[in-house]
């Protein structure tokens, strides 16, 4: 598997997120302090950096959509905002 090194801290940031009962942005960051919002989605740090996944919250809070999982460089392009209309 060639990322074989983000499995275990995914599996890690989808074990907590599957428990959340986050309200608001605040509660989301008091958990994921270094996680960022950029246009409509929430960016997550993935391995100490390494990786970043991009989400989506739905308006009330209670669905977190994965829109893509990208290595730290393939992320630095830019080209993943429309994926998950990040940039509306």
């Amino acid at each position: 598997m060639e990322y074989a090194d983000a499995e275990e801290p995914l599996r890690a940031w989808s074990k907590v997120v599957k428990k959340a009962k986050w309200k608001n942005f605040g509660e989301l960051r008091s958990v994921y302090g270094s996680v960022d919002v950029v246009g409509n989605c929430y960016v997550f740090n993935i391995r100490g950096n390494h990786y970043r996944l991009i989400a989506s919250v739905s308006y009330d809070w209670t669905v977190m959509l994965i829109c893509t999982v990208l290595t730290h460089k393939d992320y630095d392009r830019d080209q993943w905002k429309g994926d998950c209309r990040c940039d509306a």
